[in-house]
């Protein structure tokens, strides 16, 4: 995304339901945000065979083979993080500090110093710990959230974002100006392997079901990368079939099927079949597309349009967008998650030195707390889930 100028998710077999624009669509998104070559189409709906695939070596099966979030219903917590205190991880890119909220009063209760541009909070993928990533100050700052205290910092060389492979095995630091996926122990954050890259950018991932691989982006070339998780190579790669596009936050359909990747200058979601990779279509969902967050019952995903100020509702099984909310006040909402009780989406609000609290039934505001300068990819914590595959917290 552009940052200020200090900074910077078997072989399945499915119809793709491709349509020509819609007028619905229309009042959705922000007029056409693409020339020509742009397909545009509502979603697939969900058709996997409750079929379970042949995952990676050393990673826990699916709850569900129909459903790879079934581990994240509400309130559904591991025993590793049951105890700890329910809190909202904010790091402010331009300060230089970490707000944390206390999200039963709305208030800032601690502020904690780290070090330069912390751009993510990436809860690990044991869940005992999470690491902000200190993108400029080429650290990760590791806090415990039993108690809310920060660690002493790791030296981690551009770590723009985090994720995690799902067997555990490895840490994947997104080496944004660095252009390389840099492979790392999960707890020591000792270098593995580096695997350069020929696009620019690389900023955000999501797994396939089985986790044999991992669809990133590329924000400064508009690309997409296809990459082998065992392997640890870019297999195949593509330019996204808009001019400009900026392409953002991935995440994986629950059945699996299905790449979404949030395009802030496409101002919509590209919808992939990961197993193909051939060339997404694009749905429009408002201005400056951002992040993904899907609902505690794998129903709908929260599309959060950081250049308009709302956020819009897109439902997995219908395959289109049945709703948006827009922040009464305006704003610029990025990145966040869904509280463990799947009740109210936490977003950042990226150039507007503040967070908002969203009920998830209705859309209505419940809050809108100042915090630092710049704030971007907060974690909500403790989330559902039996282990983290990274970024703001994506569970299964």
């Amino acid at each position: 995304m552009p940052r200020p100028a200090q900074s910077r998710r078997p072989r399945r077999t499915r119809t793709l339901l491709a349509a020509a624009l819609l007028a619905a669509l229309a009042g959705c998104g922000s007029g056409d945000p693409g020339g020509a070559a742009v397909k545009k189409a509502e979603a697939p709906a969900a058709r996997r065979p409750a079929v379970t695939p042949a995952g990676l070596p050393g990673m826990p099966p699916l709850l569900d083979p129909r459903d790879v979030y079934a581990a994240d219903r509400p309130d559904k917590l591991s025993p590793v993080v049951k105890d700890f205190p329910s809190r909202v991880y904010v790091p402010n890119t331009n300060s230089d500090t970490v707000s944390v909220i206390d999200p039963a009063t709305y208030q800032v209760v601690e502020t904690i110093r780290v070090g330069r541009q912390p751009q993510h909070v990436v809860p690990s993928w044991d869940l005992k710990t999470l690491w902000v990533n200190n993108d400029r100050g080429h650290t990760l700052t590791p806090i415990d959230p039993a108690t809310g205290k920060a660690g002493k910092p790791v030296e981690v060389h551009d770590p723009y974002n985090l994720y995690f492979t799902p067997d555990g095995r490895y840490a994947v630091v997104m080496a944004s100006m660095d252009r390389e996926l840099v492979f790392r122990d999960p707890h020591t954050m000792e270098r593995k392997k580096t695997v350069p890259v020929s696009c620019y950018g690389v900023n955000h991932a999501d797994f396939s079901a089985d986790g044999r691989y991992f669809i990133v982006s590329c924000e400064f070339s508009g690309e997409l990368l296809k990459v082998d998780t065992a392997r640890m190579e870019v297999v195949a790669k593509q330019k996204l079939p808009f001019k400009g596009a900026m392409p953002q936050d991935v995440k994986l359909s629950p059945d699996g099927g299905t790449f979404y990747v949030a395009d802030m200058m496409a101002n919509g979601m590209w919808i992939l079949d990961g197993d193909t990779f051939a060339t997404p279509t694009l749905l429009p969902t408002g201005k400056g597309c951002h992040g993904l967050y899907v609902g505690r019952d794998s129903r709908e995903m929260y599309v959060s349009n950081r250049g308009e100020g709302t956020v819009s509702v897109f439902d997995f099984t219908r395959g289109k967008l049945t709703r948006k909310w827009r922040l009464p006040d305006g704003g610029s909402p990025d990145m966040g998650g869904v509280s463990a009780d799947g009740k109210v989406l936490w977003l950042s609000g990226r150039y507007d030195s503040e967070v908002y609290a969203i009920d998830t039934t209705t859309g209505r505001q419940l809050a809108r707390i100042p915090v630092g300068s710049g704030p971007h990819g907060l974690a909500v914590y403790p989330q559902p889930g039996r282990y983290s595959l990274g970024h703001t917290g994506v569970f299964r």
